[in-house]
């Protein structure tokens, strides 16, 4: 098993930018996952690395529980402190746990989701824990956003300039060692892991209000950034100077974000 602990630190002191920045999962996939899981009503949901609680609260009114696994104390207190204003919430529970170890029953769930996490996770004990979990015919998901919103026009030039020029130099620098495996390598894995019957991919996409300085925060709110940052990287080594200087033009605009979701049904 991969230590991993480096890429859950990774986010620590980022719970209030992330949650201010990053989207949550329109509710027609939850609704769509029911439909596979053949329940109108899980009777619970897991949310694994479930941050701040953005993609577990997309269940509330929907399963009887939900439970967030997070192994991040920043994380999952502001889950926790989020998630307790809204109405509904108490069905809403968080402990700190990982991806392959949740301290779970066997066969307790109808669903286990990971959203925009997954690939911080080594992915078979994952899955394993994941098919654990899960009753005969539960359904695991994978879901992922495009982390750079559609919205056009030169402040998403300069985002896009600035996940590639972070990446690289994060990359060339090795600061940390943390180790991420790429989402479009999802469902392959999922497929050849032995642990579901069936997998397939869907697509989908929402739009939610968008800013210049959503925009910011939501690179501040990006693992690789902060740690250059913390590490004393100037920003014009990455383009977040630029970035600023046009998400300041930019004013308030429709942010159009893609999903893709990975679905394996025990």
């Amino acid at each position: 098993m991969t230590n991993l602990q480096s890429n859950a630190d990774r986010f620590e002191g980022l719970a209030t930018v992330y949650e201010a920045s990053r989207p949550a999962p329109p509710v027609v996939l939850a609704r769509l996952l029911c439909r596979y899981a053949g329940v109108e009503r899980p009777e619970l949901v897991v949310d694994l690395g479930s941050g701040t609680g953005l993609a577990t609260r997309m269940w509330i009114g929907l399963a009887g529980r939900v439970m967030g696994i997070e192994p991040g104390d920043d994380m999952r207190q502001r889950a926790e402190e989020v998630t307790a204003r809204v109405p509904g919430g108490e069905i809403v529970s968080f402990r700190k746990g990982y991806g392959d170890d949740t301290g779970l029953m066997s066969g307790c769930a109808d669903i286990v989701t990971c959203s925009q996490s997954l690939h911080w996770m080594d992915p078979h004990p994952t899955f394993a824990e994941a098919a654990r979990i899960l009753r005969p015919g539960g359904v695991f998901a994978a879901i992922d956003a495009d982390m750079t919103p559609s919205f056009g026009g030169p402040a998403e030039a300069a985002f896009l300039s600035l996940r590639r020029r972070h990446r690289a130099l994060e990359d060339k620098l090795q600061l940390t060692p943390v180790k991420r495996w790429d989402k479009a390598g999802h469902l392959g894995r999922m497929a050849a892991s032995g642990q579901f019957r069936y997998t397939r991919e869907v697509l989908a996409h929402h739009v939610e209000p968008g800013s210049g300085a959503r925009l910011v925060e939501l690179a501040l709110s990006m693992g690789g950034v902060a740690t250059l940052l913390a590490h004393g990287a100037e920003e014009s080594a990455f383009g977040l100077d630029v970035l600023r200087r046009e998400a300041a033009a930019l004013g308030e605009v429709p942010f159009h974000w893609g999903y893709t979701m990975r679905i394996g049904v025990k």
